[in-house]
């Protein structure tokens, strides 16, 4: 292969490669797909609301369930128990949430939102509600269903298999 071969077969600048050998891969178009979701989330919530996608999560689990543990946090997220203390730092320390000994258990800590907290989980979360409408119009309702059940079959099934 010449040098004048590889140069005429390259894709022009500013065009679009050719994404076939990737095409099987579920990984690969669920990534493209998370890169279109996080901008939809970055401009929404997290630029005004100064959130991570974990944190924001984070948030509304103790804003929908009141409390929880470091470790249920861990289970639920699916990530090591000291990325959730690194991930807690960060929150208690802009005064979202507190940590508190469990009334049952003295070795316990449960996590709660503050006011603060809980304000702006609230104020997130109804920001959340919407801001997916514009990447999902392409989609009927039947279809956004048929995703939402699909996403969470290979998700109960992969963490059923491991790996």
């Amino acid at each position: 292969m010449t040098a004048e071969t590889v140069a005429r077969d390259r894709p022009a600048v500013g065009a679009l490669l050719d994404q076939s050998a990737m095409q099987h891969l579920l990984g690969y178009r669920l990534t493209l797909a998370e890169v279109a979701s996080r901008r939809v989330f970055q401009r929404h919530i997290g630029v005004p609301f100064k959130l991570r996608p974990v944190e924001f999560t984070i948030l509304v689990l103790l804003l929908s369930n009141g409390r929880a543990t470091p470790k249920q946090l861990a289970q639920t997220l699916g990530v090591p128990p000291p990325n959730v203390t690194v991930l807690v730092d960060r929150l208690a320390e802009r005064g979202l949430l507190q940590r508190q000994r469990s009334t049952t258990d003295g070795r316990a800590l449960n996590l709660l939102l503050t006011d603060k907290g809980e304000d702006l989980a609230r104020r997130a979360q109804r920001v959340s509600q919407g801001m997916e409408a514009g990447l999902l119009a392409s989609l009927s309702a039947a279809e956004r269903a048929m995703l939402g059940e699909l996403l969470h079959k290979l998700v109960a099934g992969g963490a059923s298999s491991h790996g």
